[in-house]
């Protein structure tokens, strides 16, 4: 059942559908700290530096249906405001976003309603993200639910320019002077130049190490295994001698 049959059975206060939208940020929010913490284990690595979750304001959700030439109601909520549910993931590298977006796809019971890949295709104000609007289901006592969330990946560099752009955004309620809306494409490129060399950067360190013998896996290697302390490792032959 989509949210849209779940209201037209009769359950239309805001209050429910909040319960849906938090629920169904928690169910993700949970899935993205497994996967950090499974890929941890595995490459002794984490491709996630934070994570923000937030429900979307009355006030924001009112602005945003006038925006788009619709009634104010919950139906039209409901159905076409995708970001009443979002999550921002917060990386290190852009190889990481993709890396990141390809797990969650993965994910047998998250279905992928829309995909737009802001690094490849910038706004044309320099905004780079990568958007997800996927669903998840919510099991309520007596039902399931898809609920929608939009998710958002994007770097540590890429996350400060938005910050700073959603900021100027509001102020100048998007009627910013041409000379600011300028600066902030050229510091859009500046973050993508950063963004570059930090992965190169990073690369290089990977590969120095690997060239020095350094016994700690590379990142993302699929053979990598974390390495085990002396004590726990002596457990771990008791266990496995007793097995």
């Amino acid at each position: 059942m989509n949210a849209e049959e779940y209201m037209s059975e009769g359950v239309e206060s805001w209050n429910s559908f909040m319960l849906l939208y938090n629920s169904a940020l928690k169910e993700i929010g949970t899935k993205i700290e497994v996967l950090n913490d499974e890929f941890q284990h595995i490459h002794q690595y984490n491709p996630i530096e934070y994570v923000k979750k937030r429900i979307k304001k009355p006030e924001s959700i009112v602005k945003k249906l006038k925006r788009y030439g619709y009634e104010t109601s919950i139906e039209n909520m409901v159905k076409y405001i995708n970001d009443v549910a979002g999550i921002r993931i917060v990386c290190s590298f852009t190889s990481d976003i993709y890396r990141i977006a390809e797990m969650i796809t993965n994910q047998n019971d998250i279905k992928i309603l829309s995909i737009k890949d802001y690094i490849k295709s910038p706004k044309e104000s320099g905004y780079k993200s990568y958007h997800m609007i996927v669903t998840i289901p919510i099991f309520l006592s007596d039902r399931v639910v898809d609920t929608k969330v939009e998710i958002q990946i994007r770097t540590i560099a890429m996350d400060f320019w938005a910050s700073l752009e959603h900021k100027i955004y509001y102020k100048f309620e998007g009627n910013a002077p041409e000379y600011i809306s300028r600066d902030l494409r050229e510091c859009s490129s500046i973050v993508s130049m950063l963004d570059a060399k930090m992965l190169s950067l990073n690369e290089a360190i990977l590969q120095a190490k690997k060239d020095q013998g350094d016994p700690v896996p590379e990142a993302w290697e699929p053979s990598g295994k974390p390495p085990v302390e002396e004590d726990e490792a002596d457990l771990l032959n008791q266990f496995t001698r007793r097995g």
